[in-house]
Parts: structure tokens; sequence; C-alpha cells
């Protein structure tokens, strides 16, 4: 449903401007717990992290999502290979760079072999920050073959999975089952998302008052406790998600509050991604799998430097900056790369990697 108004365009800005934003929030997200958990405090970014919560991975998800139907019909080998194959080859090198800084420590507290083990575990329990270029392609799979299926019969399956306080352990599955829902409904509903893209533009009065609404809504809903007697059916803290315990986790409620939190992100990406100064950020969006691949090593590198010093004594200044730096390095990384032409296959896969040649033409495929 949306490959008609898609088919013919090259990059959305304002898709570009709405990825942008969620990889600021997703990298805040980690920036600012890992703050926290270190200096033992929390700070005011933690509120601005709750705040977010309820919307922020559901709309990177359904973001990600929204294209799939021009490509959900190619030939097997090439879908697995765009799909599956492209992000698994990030997944196993930024894996594998992550646990060269990590594993030493590891090997110093726990020894050489509890190292290997957790390098070994984390091709089936995601490590780290990894998890969403892990479970992407599974989403992409799980699409594939439920795409004969009605699709009122697949979005109750995959909102019932939402609703459902579902807590294996295992974070693929636990994962899998409350976001599903908000990749499958930007496949299905992408013509509806730039209906809203274009009402927004068209009615910037009506976004803000919307918004005006929406704010204090969300945010009752996230910091007032749900009741005791319906604390079991709340949402789990999966991949440091910054779970709250309040009623916007219960059930009915997170999808609800999800579907307007990703309409407002929609809404305001759809107005600023027409202000010149809002470029970087279009840039951003555009590379957002850069930043969320590499982020975890200027994330740490900063937070180290700032919780041994004190330079910065405030905890949320301190997530603040911690946050920016962990935006800002991989970009940076990135442009040292191109500008050198050294260590291109961090971001762009090698040809050796392919296994469908048709239609190749460059030897390396960008990582976004």
């Amino acid at each position: 449903m949306g490959a008609e108004l898609a088919a013919n365009m090259a990059r959305v800005p304002w898709v570009d401007t709405a990825k942008g934003l969620c990889i600021i929030m997703v990298v805040m997200v980690h920036a600012t717990l890992g703050v926290e958990a270190y200096a033992g405090a929390e700070g005011w970014m933690g509120t601005v992290v709750s705040f977010a919560r309820p919307f922020r991975m559901p709309d990177f998800f359904l973001i990600s999502g929204l294209f799939l139907g021009l490509v959900i019909d190619r030939p097997w080998m090439r879908y697995l290979d765009r799909k599956v194959v492209h992000f698994a080859y990030f997944y196993v090198l930024w894996l594998t760079i992550q646990f060269l800084f990590k594993a030493p420590g590891m090997a110093m507290e726990n020894g050489a072999a509890y190292a290997g083990w957790e390098y070994l575990r984390a091709y089936w329990q995601p490590f780290g920050t990894l998890w969403f270029i892990y479970l992407l392609p599974i989403f992409f799979i799980a699409t594939r073959l439920t795409k004969t299926l009605p699709v009122w019969f697949v979005l109750v399956w995959a909102a019932t999975l939402e609703i459902l306080p579902v807590r294996t352990g295992s974070i693929i599955f636990d994962e899998f089952c409350s976001r599903f829902f908000y990749f499958y409904a930007g496949y299905v509903f992408a013509s509806n998302v730039f209906s809203i893209a274009d009402w927004a533009r068209a009615n910037a009065g009506k976004v803000a008052a919307m918004i005006a609404v929406w704010a204090p809504v969300n945010a009752w809903l996230v910091f007032t406790p749900a009741p005791a007697s319906v604390a079991a059916f709340l949402q789990p803290d999966i991949g440091h998600s910054g779970a709250t315990g309040g009623i916007a986790e219960l059930p009915f409620v997170s999808i609800l509050l999800a579907m307007a939190g990703i309409a407002v992100v929609i809404s305001v990406a759809a107005l600023i991604s027409e202000k010149r100064w809002s470029g970087w950020l279009t840039w951003l969006g555009a590379h957002s799998i850069v930043v969320y691949l590499a982020f975890f090593l200027p994330m740490a590198v900063t937070r180290t430097v700032l919780l041994r010093t004190d330079l910065i004594p405030d905890i949320g200044t301190m997530s603040l900056i911690t946050t920016i730096a962990a935006v800002v390095g991989p970009v940076v990384l990135y442009g040292m790369v191109k500008w050198s032409g050294y260590g291109n296959f961090l971001f762009e896969r090698p040809q050796w990697a392919v296994i469908d040649r048709t239609g190749i033409s460059e030897k390396l495929q960008p990582a976004e």
C-alpha cells in the first residue's frame, strides 16, 4: 500500500528527518542510562528518555518497514541478500569490533573462556546495542512469509503479541513480540503515513495544537504509576528501553500511545524537513545505521572521561554531552573513512559478502 507513492522517489526528506530524530533518541537512551548506572544517580535526561519511551522504538521500526512494499516481491535470492545477508554482515563485523574493546575486561574479570562464550552467545542472544540490526532481518523474513495472509489477521496477531507481557529472557523473541506490530504497520499502512505527512505540511497550526494536547497526556501516562493489581501486564524492559512502570506500559494503552507519538514525530519531521537548518538532521537520518553501528565507542569514552574527571557535576548535563558525543563520533569516523579511502568495509558491504550479484554495479553497498 504505499509503493505507488514511493516507486519513483529516491530519498524522501521527511522520512530521513524522522529517522534522524529517532536515532538521536535511541542513542540518548543508551548514553543516559549508562551514565546514570555508572554514576549511581539519576539526572534530568532520564525524564526525557522516559517521556520518549512509548514511541521511540515503535517509530524507528515503523519507518523501517515503510518502503518494504517496493521490494517484497523480489526474487528470494535477491531479497535474502539485501534484507538478511546485508544486515548479517554488519552485525558480525560490529559485534567483533565491540568485543575487541570489551573482551579484555571480560577476560580479566571472569576469564578468557567467559569472554569467548559471551562472543559465541551473541549469535543467538544479541550483544549490547546491536539487537536492532539483528532483529530487522527477522522482521523482513516474517513479513515476506506472511504477505499472502489477510492483513487484518497479521495485524491482530502482531497486536496480540505486543499486548501480551512476554518475558522469556530471549532478547530476540521478546523484542519480536513487542515490535513486529509497528514494523508491519509501516509496511501495510505506508500510504496512510505519507498522508499524515502531507496533512502536517498543510496544517502547521493544527500540528502545534495537536502537540500541545498530546505532550501532557503522554507525560501523565508515562509518569503516573500503574495500579499494583495490573503491574504484571507491564511491558518488559528489553534492550535498555528505560521502562518506568507507568500507565503508558499497560496493554492497549502502549499501542495507542505509540501510534499517537509516531503521528507526532512524522508530523514534526514533515514540517522541519522543509527548513534549511534541518539539513544536518536529514543527513543524519539518511546515515542512521552508520550512527547506530558506531556510537558505542565515543559514548563509552566520553562517559568514562566525564565520570572520572568530575568536569561536569550535573548528571543530566553529563548525559546530554555523552549523547552528543555518541552521535557526532560516528559521523566524524564516517567522514574520515570517506576522506581517506580506508576502512570503507566498516560502513559498506564488500562485494565478496554479496550472494546475489544480479544488478550489482558497485563493489560496496552502503549500510543504510
